[in-house]
């Protein structure tokens, strides 16, 4: 194994994988925490930000580093798991740092900051030397000239947020999924978490805003103009957007609906109507579902596709038309197991189970749970009178209700200590 290069780009170790000795990953680097200091010293390097699982983010002293390559982090000895908490006096490198409004001190331009490269010295210490700047634009260059300079021919580091944006941020975590990046950004300040969220388009928010605490959520949709926040609802699941929602003032609610698209609120309404520990307030109204003249091939297509939540691909629920919710009659599940061992050309009328009870809109959450386990399902119907379905109520989504409201911010994991241990 290599030893460490001469010179670390902090934006190329977002992601990146951590090792230990023996091969086994152990999580991936979030960010990189310096140490600012007086005059124009280089920040000193305390250590990485690691992520492991489940969710949890840890510190990694330098000193535990053994090597750092192209695609992946190696360290050395224990690490501590106990929960990473920046200190005052602490800057992260990747959500503090990049686009920093900074200004050269050869000809007093302001530019931004696209990266910082870190360098271990011969005393083996990690420093900041470099900045990567972008110059503004200037005639008919479409983007600015792109420079690498020393860290002490440039100023403007010492307030932590003060002018920064967030492009240059997101490009470091472009790659990540939204439940990683949803866990980015509940760590951040937030007037840093405001502005990524406005940097994100409306999709991807959406998926984030998913995947985040209830407070972030409110906290981020009141700080966008009330449009957008319309738009962001309408990118969101029907039922994440009524659980959003349903934690704002009544006349709040109906403003946002009011500018949500007629056939985009519909759903959402529908859903608020509902208890929220109930099968009506806990399903999405968007399973897949298709008629009974459909082929296997038509619902494996279905099922491939990549936004569905595994819960949501496991079967298809066939109803006569229309198969939008409310449907026509409900006829029962298609499960997928099934459909990957019929032909192709057969029906899905023809693998249909008619054996599982759907459920109906006001059953309470301890009855969803105990027929979802007797029945090993990962999926239910939920049915009005008439026998037209109304949505399904994924296992993912009673997890949720049954975990603690704060499960997110305390994802269980044994505390450890070991030397370096903050």
């Amino acid at each position: 194994m290599s030893g460490p290069p001469q010179r670390v780009f902090v934006a190329r170790l977002a992601g990146v994988a951590v090792f230990d000795p023996y091969g086994d990953q152990v999580g991936r680097v979030r960010d990189v925490v310096v140490v600012l200091r007086i005059g124009r010293q280089p920040p000193r390097v305390l250590g990485l930000v690691m992520e492991v699982q489940p969710r949890r983010r840890v510190f990694v002293p330098m000193g535990r580093v053994r090597g750092i390559e192209a695609d992946q982090v190696i360290i050395t000895g224990a690490v501590s798991l106990r929960r990473f908490e920046q200190r005052a006096g602490e800057t992260m490198a990747i959500g503090e740092l990049l686009d920093r409004k900074v200004t050269r001190l050869d000809d007093d331009t302001t530019v931004t900051v696209i990266d910082v490269g870190l360098e271990q010295t011969r005393t083996r210490d990690w420093l900041v030397t470099k900045v990567a700047v972008r110059t503004p634009n200037r005639g008919m260059r479409r983007r600015g000239q792109l420079s690498v300079l020393a860290w002490d021919t440039v100023t403007g580091f010492s307030l932590p947020e003060e002018g920064q944006g967030a492009a240059n941020m997101l490009a470091a975590f472009d790659q990540l999924r939204a439940a990683d990046l949803a866990n980015v950004l509940h760590e951040l300040s937030p007037k840093r978490r405001s502005e990524v969220a406005a940097a994100l388009d409306d999709e991807r928010l959406a998926d984030v805003l998913e995947e985040l605490p209830e407070d972030d959520q409110v906290e981020i949709l009141g700080k966008l103009e009330e449009k957008r926040a319309a738009d962001v609802l309408e990118a969101m699941a029907p039922d994440d957007a009524a659980d959003l929602l349903g934690e704002l003032p009544t006349h709040e609610q109906e403003r946002l609906l009011e500018l949500m698209q007629p056939d985009e609120a519909g759903p959402v309404r529908r859903l608020l109507s509902y208890s929220e520990d109930t099968a009506g307030g806990l399903m999405t109204t968007e399973p897949v579902i298709l008629p009974p003249d459909a082929t296997v091939a038509e619902a494996l297509a279905r099922v491939r596709n990549p936004e569905l939540t595994p819960a949501l691909a496991s079967q298809v629920f066939v109803c006569r038309s229309p198969t939008a919710t409310p449907t026509g009659r409900y006829l029962g599940i298609a499960h997928i197991q099934r459909l990957l061992r019929e032909p192709p050309s057969s029906l899905v009328s023809g693998v249909v189970d008619r054996d599982i009870d759907p459920l109906t809109p006001d059953v309470p959450l301890a009855v969803i749970t105990s027929h979802l386990a007797t029945y090993n399902l990962v999926a239910v119907p939920v049915v009005d009178d008439g026998d037209h379905l109304l949505g399904a109520v994924t296992v993912d989504d009673v997890l949720d209700h049954l975990l603690p409201a704060d499960w997110r911010d305390h994802a269980p994991g044994e505390e450890g200590s070991a030397d370096g241990s903050r």
